[in-house]
């Protein structure tokens, strides 16, 4: 894989949720300051990928994340427990990703406050990621590669046009800012750190990146880069169009609202159609990610198995067992719960990988300690402020994401314990889990 086909690829899962799932949910916890938001989570980011960049850069694998943890922890349960956290974020996020395909897709038609189409419609994306996955990695990648030039134009020409349009004086910007509000914005950084997750998906590519050494960490930085740029652009669009409370109401479909008072029918039409080409390519490159991501950690012994019956390769079954997860999720859950599991469970894992670096690998990888201490304290503070949010407004999410997360480490430890000779493999140095 080139250097450019890796940014495709990351691009492609970050800008897919990023923007036309998660504007809404942003603006509407951090009222007239949400561009702002997306510039705090793009400096967590980059503190945060500062492990996984030096991490990757020293052991280079096809292992990604679980590669990291278990160089960090060892083969045990801390290790399998994160590294599957990170699987089922990103899970979550295909799920997430459908429904904002199905919302844009059915708001031409006034269809998208019809939970049974949405519903459907994401599910028939999910299956088609599957079908177009099945057919082989090469098929992916040259997908991504195009779509992600595609989405990335589009969208950049939309809010380029729409703040031309509108200019700086309307909509959002208009209004007061609060500093009371100061503790929603950064509760907000939360869905902002989750718009730029796709990122952590490149660590993956340390087995086919032409030299990963040096290619990787540039892949990840590229991608961060490109993604801050096109996400301010979009969030001024938005603000310049919209009020905060216009923002809320249509939180699941924001650009698309934001794109009609100020370029016309056309523009909302054009928008609608590149939400849809950027959420299809979004969940075609989560789909492949994940079902990767889950082939590793079940090769690396850190997940049980089942074929129950099919046949061939472990891919192809965890290919299956990505899309009726992603599927089951994204018919049961709405946009804002779904966004907000994915981001309990993303932060969890980060500071888990910020805190393995720092305690035993960070002078065998020449990581500074100030960057890492900064990265897991940063990661600290928003998880905090974003559960005394969800507290305050949906407590029953706290408590799924809390679930979900001691299921994960009891489900891991039981696993282990009934196999105990797992707990000895040696952690994998330079692995091509692929």
């Amino acid at each position: 894989m080139t250097l450019l086909g890796g940014v495709a690829m990351g691009t492609g899962v970050m800008i897919g949720a990023g923007i036309f799932a998660l504007t809404g949910q942003i603006a509407e916890l951090a009222g007239p300051l949400f561009p702002l938001s997306f510039i705090v989570g793009a400096l967590v980011t980059s503190l945060a990928a500062y492990s996984y960049i030096k991490m990757s850069n020293r052991w280079p694998s096809s292992g990604g994340i679980a590669m990291i943890l278990q160089k960090a922890y060892g083969p045990g349960v801390v290790a399998a427990s994160a590294s599957l956290l990170m699987a089922l974020s990103m899970v979550i996020n295909e799920s997430l990703v459908a429904r904002t395909f199905a919302t844009y897709a059915l708001r031409p038609f006034g269809l998208e406050s019809s939970g049974i189409l949405v519903s459907v419609a994401a599910l028939a994306l999910i299956v088609f990621a599957y079908f177009v996955n099945a057919a082989g990695n090469k098929s992916v990648s040259g997908f991504s590669l195009v779509m992600s030039a595609i989405k990335i134009g589009g969208i950049a020409l939309f809010a380029i046009a729409a703040i031309w349009a509108s200019g700086f004086s309307g909509g959002a910007f208009s209004e007061p800012v609060a500093l009371s509000g100061l503790d929603a914005l950064l509760a907000s950084v939360a869905f902002s750190i989750l718009a730029f997750k796709g990122f952590t998906t490149i660590t993956n590519s340390g087995g086919e990146i032409i030299d990963p050494h040096r290619n990787v960490g540039r892949t990840i930085i590229i991608s961060i880069t490109v993604c801050v740029v096109v996400y301010l652009l979009v969030a001024v669009a938005v603000g310049a169009s919209l009020g905060t409370s216009e923002i809320a109401q249509a939180r699941d479909y924001s650009l698309a609202a934001a794109a009609r008072p100020a370029l016309g029918e056309l523009g909302f039409y054009f928008t609608v159609a590149i939400a849809i080409a950027a959420t299809t390519s979004g969940v075609i490159a989560s789909v492949f990610a994940v079902s990767r991501m889950l082939t590793m950690l079940t090769e690396m012994k850190m997940i049980p198995h089942s074929h129950f019956g099919m046949k061939g390769p472990i891919r192809s079954h965890m290919l299956v067992y990505t899309v009726v997860v992603a599927g089951t999720l994204a018919v049961l859950f709405d946009l804002s719960r779904i966004a907000s599991l994915g981001a309990f469970f993303y932060l969890v894992m980060d500071m888990l990988v910020h805190w393995g670096v720092l305690r035993g690998l960070r002078e065998e990888i020449g990581a500074r300690a100030w960057i890492l201490w900064s990265a897991l304290m940063a990661d600290g503070v928003v998880l905090t402020a974003f559960a005394l949010a969800k507290l305050k407004t949906d407590p029953a999410v706290v408590a799924y994401a809390v679930a979900g997360i001691a299921a994960v480490f009891g489900a891991e430890w039981f696993y282990l314990r009934r196999n105990p000779a797992l707990r000895e493999m040696p952690a994998t140095d330079d692995g091509d889990h692929r």
